[in-house]
Formats: C-alpha cells, structure tokens, sequence
C-alpha cells in the first residue's frame, strides 16, 4: 500500500511538467490588425498597423492567424510581410484594403509584398479584397506602375477566395515559389488597362490556379522563363489576353518553361487563347505544354504560337516542341482560328486533336510557317503542318 501511495504522489509531481514540455511550439496567436492600431476607415495609413500585427504573428510559435476583418476598409501605402518565421501562419482576409492613389504612392514594386514565409495560408472566404486604384496609374504609359500582391520564394503557399481589382499593373506576381496554389481567385480589371496580367508567374514550380476568374488589360496568366508544372484547370478568361507561355527571351537570353497544363478552361472576347511568344533573339526553350478541353467565345486568335513577338532582331533559337491542343470548341473572332508563326529552327512535336473552332460568317482556316507535327478529327484543317 505504501508502494502505490508512493507512486501516485510522484506521478502528480511530474504530470504538470509533462504537460507544460507537450505544450511547447505548439501555442495558437490570434494577432488581429485592429488590436495592433488599424483605424480601417479607408482615410488613415494602417500600412504599420498591419506590420506590427505580422510581426508579432511571425515571431509567435506554433500556429499564427492574422487577422483582417470584415466590415472594415484598411488603407495602406505599402507593405512588407517577410520571413522566414517562426510560426505557420494563417492570413484570415475578409476586410477591404484600397491603395492611395497615384499622387499618394509612397514608392516601391508592390503594395503588399510577401517573402520568405513557407507554409502561409490566406483565406479571403470570399470577402476580402484589394484594390489597387489603378485608373489613377494607367494614363501614364511611361511609369513605372506598382503591382499589387508579390509572392517571393514563399514555399506550400495556399491562397483561397480572394478578390484583387485594378491593379496599376500585375495583379499578382509569383516569384521562386514552389508548391503554391491560388484557387477562387477574381481578379477584375478593364481591358483597356495597360499590362495588367492576372498572374505572372517566374521560376517556380508546381504552382496551381485552379476555379478562378479573370478579367484584364493583358495576360489572363503569364507563364515566364525557369517556371515548371504550373497547372491551371477551371479558369474563366476575359477580357484579357489568354494564357500565355512567355514571352520568352525577352529579358533573359536563356529562358526555359516546361510541364505547363492548362484544362477546362474558358476564354471570353479574349485577344487570344492559349498562346506561346517568344522573343526573337532568345535561346532557351517551350516544351511539354498542353492545353485541352477550351471553349472559346468569339475569340481573335485561339491557338496562337507566336515566335516573332518581338521582330527588332532577325531570329531565335528558342525551340518551341511536344505542345497539345486538343479539345477546343467554340468561336473565332479572326479567320486565321489556328497561328503557328514558328521561327527559322522550327516547331516540333505540335500536335492537334478533336478540335471544333468556327468563325461565324467567315471561313476560318489555319496558318503554319516552319511548324512540324500532328492534325487530326481538327477543323479547320490544318493542311499547313509539315511531318
């Protein structure tokens, strides 16, 4: 009796010790914008409100949820949420933020920008937004306009049902990011706003955008030089001007993009569809791309391989190769319904299968310079493809 009296007394003795050692790392923070100074009236720069409240949740352990709340509008002016951190962190974004106008930028490439933070979710429940003022940007032509969101080597990033408006320029940028995935994305600019790419995105890999919507004044998405498995499936285009590999060799002579696919996606009075460019001059490579099941309304050019994007110099040695169109059905704006403008080196591999593209009251037809591949069950008839 005096054994189990004993060891009794020593289990409660190192029961709270155990239970404080299991707790460690293991704590939750709730840092929410408004406790940390924000005014969210849409007047006050809350721009150090919202660095304050990441600070505190990135140097927390365990889990970190940042929070932006509903019902409220946050100006801010520019922001930086760097890494790497302690914690793995949630973004809880249902509140608006807008940015100052053109007269009130206070400088840098980006309004929020977001690095070294691996494992970060932001969840926009479909409330949260930003805007990024950009009609009072896009009559200067020459600036040097600001994007909105930049993603940097941010590793397993989810970002999920999130509004971005208006941006001056790039939408979103993703840069260095590996395993990323955007999904109930909208995106929402005029057509006549000037190089306002949905996403950009430029050596990554395994990035995913997935049953989103976009609207833009350029590229739906841009796929740029040192980016691989990127996957886009359930997306609506337009206006804009379709998802694009490239262009390429335009600001690197080496640019290489592979493992692209791109599914059940629609483009909408798009300026094109699934488009490559390239940059004559440039070296580098396209190569292991597949678009397929595409409904196209009154599109200008829905299958587009573009390698004279920019004619300033003579040729490239950018070889475009195993590229899949198969699927497409609808609409065609311009009678050239298939474009492929390859260079002097050629492109290899194309193939085209089960295509359906009409252009109502016109005849739609095909155009190949210096392009070898496949075409069968395709109208209209790519006669114009060499073995």
């Amino acid at each position: 009796m005096q054994k189990f009296i004993t060891y009794i007394l020593i289990l409660c003795f190192i029961s709270p010790s155990l239970s404080t050692l299991s707790n460690v790392g293991t704590t939750n923070g709730i840092y929410n914008v408004m406790e940390n100074g924000a005014i969210g009236d849409g007047k006050t720069d809350d721009s150090q409100a919202f660095e304050s409240a990441w600070s505190k949740a990135c140097k927390g352990g365990g889990m970190s949820t940042l929070v932006i709340p509903s019902g409220k509008t946050f100006l801010v002016t520019k922001v930086n949420f760097n890494g790497p951190c302690n914690a793995k962190i949630l973004i809880q974004f249902e509140g608006q933020i807008v940015a100052p106008p053109k007269a009130g930028w206070k400088g840098g490439v980006y309004l929020i920008s977001i690095e070294r933070v691996n494992g970060l979710t932001i969840d926009g429940n479909d409330q949260g937004g930003v805007d990024g003022d950009g009609s009072t940007w896009w009559d200067c032509r020459n600036c040097d306009r600001p994007g909105v969101l930049y993603f940097h080597a941010c590793n397993d990033l989810s970002v999920n049902k999130l509004k971005i408006t208006n941006s001056p320029k790039c939408h979103v940028s993703v840069n260095q990011c590996n395993h990323a995935t955007f999904s109930g994305i909208s995106i929402d600019s005029p057509a006549t706003s000037p190089n306002t790419d949905g996403f950009d995105i430029s050596f990554s890999t395994y990035v995913s955008i997935q049953n989103s919507n976009i609207k833009a004044g350029d590229d739906c998405i841009a796929i740029n030089g040192g980016s691989s498995f990127i996957n886009a499936t359930g997306v609506s285009c337009g206006p804009g001007h379709g998802i694009s590999v490239g262009s390429l060799g335009k600001k690197r002579q080496d640019d290489r993009v592979s493992n692209v696919y791109v599914r059940n996606c629609t483009f909408i009075g798009t300026q094109n569809g699934a488009r490559i460019k390239t940059v004559l001059g440039g070296t580098g490579f396209a190569k292991n791309i597949t678009y397929e099941q595409i409904i196209l309304q009154n599109v200008r050019n829905p299958i587009f391989i573009d390698q004279a994007y920019d004619a300033r110099v003579d040729d490239t040695s950018l070889l475009v190769s195993s590229v899949t169109y198969r699927g497409f059905t609808g609409t065609s704006s311009c009678v050239f319904a298939i474009n492929l403008n390859c260079s002097s080196s050629g492109c290899f591999d194309i193939l085209l299968e089960q295509n359906n593209i009409v252009s109502p009251g016109k005849q739609a037809s095909a155009f190949c310079k210096n392009a070898h591949g496949t075409a069968r069950d395709t109208v209209p008839n790519v006669g114009c493809l060499s073995n």
